[in-house]
């Protein structure tokens, strides 16, 4: 059964605060008691309040989404991303000629701004859950601010996902004393540490939190399942197999289980809400997201993941020297759900991490559920480590088509070489500049 959970969101704005000024005397700034800023939320917090901003986070962490997705998918050669009105969705993605990643772009500064919101919400909801007045058991209140360090944690990853080699900012609790950019190495460490923080409080608690999430579960324990599945994707990105290993026993991974199971950004279309950004409809010309051509030449025969994630034009879309026949078609409805993680991704992590352990029989059962999904015959391939590896990202392609495994993936084992250059002059970067302002 899909952990889906249909809540609406509201998006949250912190209103500004009024202030009243004569020329003869100077008045103290007073906070609107119907609409509290953000100090007021962080010292003494209603629970209404804590609701409105945790609902403004799980609204903010879908904004951008689109410029996240399209940025490393067009760079992973998953998609192109055709714009009439832009052309670095095909030039400086992509690495034509002598263009390069813009540091004061939309493609840079708006997936980057846009999860450092989310984190500093996080921040205040963790003030305001320390400093509430609200009656909360201390179970609820520990439960609640492990949830904000499990999100804060799934941000700075997406974050860190395009910075990689700049590494990020960990530290940014204070805006006036912002932590300093940490390394590469220890920027994964951080996040892995702060969600394993985050899972003291949730594994074993039986509380709820004392607010309502769309993201997974409501009950601390179970949310746990959900760190811990985030916890298992930061593992294998630092080659930690055993810290990978037991994050998912305590996950929501189940090598039975429905694929699609998992946590989801829900869109609708109610008013104030949002549409889902990766969607575009069939056959569109001007905006428009089509597949990379090799994800369809390089499938195997009968593989349902093509069918089920592509779809055919009637006319061929061609724009700045590239083309396609296939239409993006991950999301299929401008309200599809986009997943922040599911199980099938966990069924291929436990195989990723099972054939690094040289348990090759684990390795190849988890690879043959994938591939029985897929409408295709069990792995019958060389069993040595890389050659597993092979196989396994070769699955991840096509079961994680378009939601932002790709260039991460081929990045982290030396592969980016391996990603076809759409044009003879083309590059495939590594990274994302730095934010200019940063």
């Amino acid at each position: 059964m899909k952990k889906i959970i249909n809540y609406s969101k509201n998006i949250f704005l912190l209103p500004i605060v009024a202030i009243l000024m004569w020329t003869s005397c100077k008045v103290d700034v007073i906070d609107d008691p119907n609409n509290p800023g953000a100090g007021t939320i962080s010292e003494n917090a209603s629970l209404s309040e804590i609701q409105n901003l945790v609902d403004g986070m799980e609204s903010g962490m879908r904004d951008n989404l689109n410029s996240y997705f399209d940025g490393v998918g067009v760079i992973g050669r998953e998609f192109y991303r055709y714009s009439t009105s832009d052309p670095r969705f095909t030039s400086d993605l992509l690495g034509k000629g002598n263009a390069t990643l813009d540091s004061n772009t939309f493609y840079t500064t708006n997936p980057f701004a846009s999860r450092y919101r989310v984190v500093k919400n996080t921040n205040i909801l963790i003030k305001a859950l320390q400093n509430t007045k609200a009656t909360i058991s201390e179970a609820e209140r520990k439960a609640g601010i492990a949830y904000a360090l499990t999100i804060q944690a799934y941000q700075l990853l997406m974050v860190f996902n395009q910075q990689y080699g700049n590494g990020i900012r960990v530290d940014v609790s204070d805006p006036e004393r912002l932590g300093p950019f940490l390394s590469q190495d220890e920027s994964l460490k951080a996040i892995q540490d702060s969600l394993n923080k985050a899972d003291l409080d949730l594994n074993d608690n039986a509380a709820r939190f004392p607010f309502t999430t769309s993201l997974y579960s409501n009950v601390a324990d179970d949310f746990s399942k959900l760190n811990r599945a985030f916890a298992a994707r930061v593992a294998i990105y630092r080659k930690d197999w055993a810290q990978a290993n037991s994050a998912l026993s305590e996950s929501f991974f189940d090598i039975n289980g429905d694929l699609t199971t998992g946590s989801y950004h829900l869109f609708s279309t109610a008013g104030g809400d949002q549409l889902n950004p990766q969607y575009f409809p069939q056959n569109s010309s001007g905006e428009t997201r089509v597949v990379q051509p090799s994800f369809i030449t390089d499938a195997q025969p009968g593989d349902t993941r093509v069918a089920s994630k592509t779809s055919k034009r009637t006319a061929t879309a061609f724009q700045d020297g590239l083309q396609s026949d296939y239409d993006f078609w991950v999301y299929q409805s401008n309200v599809a759900p986009i997943p922040l993680i599911r199980n099938e991704e966990l069924i291929l992590i436990y195989a990723e991490v099972k054939a690094q352990l040289g348990d090759v029989t684990n390795a190849k059962t988890a690879i043959n559920v994938i591939r029985k999904a897929a409408g295709l015959p069990d792995y019958a391939g060389p069993t040595d480590l890389n050659s597993l590896i092979d196989e396994i990202l070769d699955q991840r392609r096509y079961s994680l088509f378009g939601e932002g495994h790709r260039w991460i993936d081929m990045r982290r084992y030396d592969k980016l070489d391996q990603l076809p250059k759409d044009r003879p002059d083309d590059n495939v970067w590594t990274q994302f500049p730095r934010p200019a302002n940063e």
